[in-house]
Parts: C-alpha cells; structure tokens; sequence
C-alpha cells in the first residue's frame, strides 16, 4: 500500500493509521484541516497521541524534524489548541 502520509516526514505507521481514522488521507487533507485540526480530530477520536504528533504535523507540513521546530512556534501551537480546546470546570 502507497501511503502519502507516511512519505512525510515525521509520520510513521501509527500516526498515519489515525491520521486515517478521521478523515484525513492526503497532505492536501492535512494542510487544509492544519495541524491542531488534524491534532484535535485524532485526540477526539480518543486516540492516546502525546504533542509530538502536533508538532510532527506542523513540522511535516514545513519538511522539517519536528524537533527543529522553534520553541516559538511550538508555543504558538499550544496556545491554539488551548483556544480551541472546550474550557475545563474547576470542580469545588
């Protein structure tokens, strides 16, 4: 089978099946969805996927390692998915 999520970089065998999962087979898939879309879809569908693989999907759309990705932007995607993220209640 012919993949083209696993021919990015920092996509493998698992990260694509989720990827897989929900909706999203292509990199044009991932590019429009953006990488807290995607991130969130896989997290919603109950998947146990960690930050690295938002940071892997930011980074796989830049063709880069997703350690190479600036602390900044790393940041910058937290803090997007914070604001899409519902809003938790404080229990008493």
């Amino acid at each position: 089978m012919n993949d083209e999520l696993q021919h990015l970089r920092n996509l493998g065998k698992t990260s694509a099946q989720w990827l897989h999962a929900v909706g999203i087979h292509s990199a044009s898939d991932l590019r429009r969805l953006g990488a807290v879309g995607a991130y969130q879809a896989v997290k919603s569908r109950g998947f146990r996927a960690s930050k690295v693989l938002l940071y892997s999907i930011e980074a796989a759309l830049l063709d880069m390692h997703w350690n190479d990705l600036p602390v900044e932007r790393k940041q910058a995607l937290d803090e997007q998915l914070d604001a899409k993220s519902p809003v938790q209640k404080k229990s008493k």
